[in-house]
């Protein structure tokens, strides 16, 4: 965890991204393009993920077409992309800490919800395995399929039409936003919202820089920080149980 890059304040309500915040489609992603690359006869490194990560799809096509030189228009390319991870989206898993981090926060009454760049029908792709998880969030925008989402991350738009749908809605400096990506965290702060960034461990330490809080798992997120109900623990089994506070 690193140390905070702001000035934290106390929190009432939780919002999170979804690609690589609660759901590890980042290694969906790496195995997509180690497959491609396989069937060109190359290999897709750590190297080149890093130039591409976070980049729009077709800028990122370009970037491996490029490097890699094959053979391939980059929006033939970026539709073998999307063709392949369609048949890998019912089997992504939460990424570690994600279960024990929601739940608790559910049970102790923190409203929450999931503000995602991703359309509703892959939305409901991904998160078919993971139904009675993401049940406990009060409400979802995606916002490619939203019409009161104007502009996509990084504005802003998405976070506040987020918070607004709470049944109190709070004031955005009430908000909590939890993301992996710099466009998302640049959304975020936009929106006048604290963000804590868990970034992919290949990203580069000046992309986290806007963050209230950067840190390198959702394991190791400790919600008392801002204001938030602590976990407690049995100390046999390290399990969190409900905290009667």
């Amino acid at each position: 965890m690193d140390a905070p890059k702001k000035t934290i304040e106390p929190v009432t309500h939780v919002i999170f991204d979804m690609d690589g915040t609660l759901l590890d489609t980042e290694n969906i992603h790496k195995k997509t393009y180690r497959i491609i690359a396989q069937e060109f006869g190359t290999t897709f490194s750590p190297e080149l993920r890093m130039k591409i990560i976070g980049r729009p799809e077709l800028d990122g096509a370009k970037e491996v077409i490029k490097t890699l030189k094959l053979e391939i228009k980059p929006e033939d390319y970026v539709q073998k992309v999307k063709l392949l991870e369609e048949n890998l989206w019912t089997k992504v898993p939460l990424l570690h800490g994600v279960r024990d981090l929601v739940t608790h926060l559910h049970s102790q009454g923190i409203p929450m919800a999931v503000a995602t760049s991703s359309s509703k029908k892959s939305y409901n792709k991904k998160t078919s395995s993971h139904r009675e998880l993401f049940g406990l969030f009060h409400h979802i925008v995606t916002s490619p399929s939203d019409p009161e989402v104007k502009r996509g991350k990084p504005a802003p738009d998405i976070f506040r039409v987020c918070a607004s749908r709470f049944p109190r809605e709070p004031d955005v400096s009430e908000c909590l936003v939890i993301e992996d990506s710099p466009n998302g965290v640049a959304a975020a702060v936009a929106a006048g919202m604290q963000v804590v960034m868990v970034p992919d461990p290949m990203m580069p330490r000046e992309l986290t820089t806007e963050a209230t809080l950067v840190i390198d798992s959702i394991e190791d997120f400790e919600p008392e920080i801002f204001s938030l109900p602590p976990y407690f623990y049995l100390k046999e089994t390290k399990q969190p149980i409900i905290n009667d506070i």
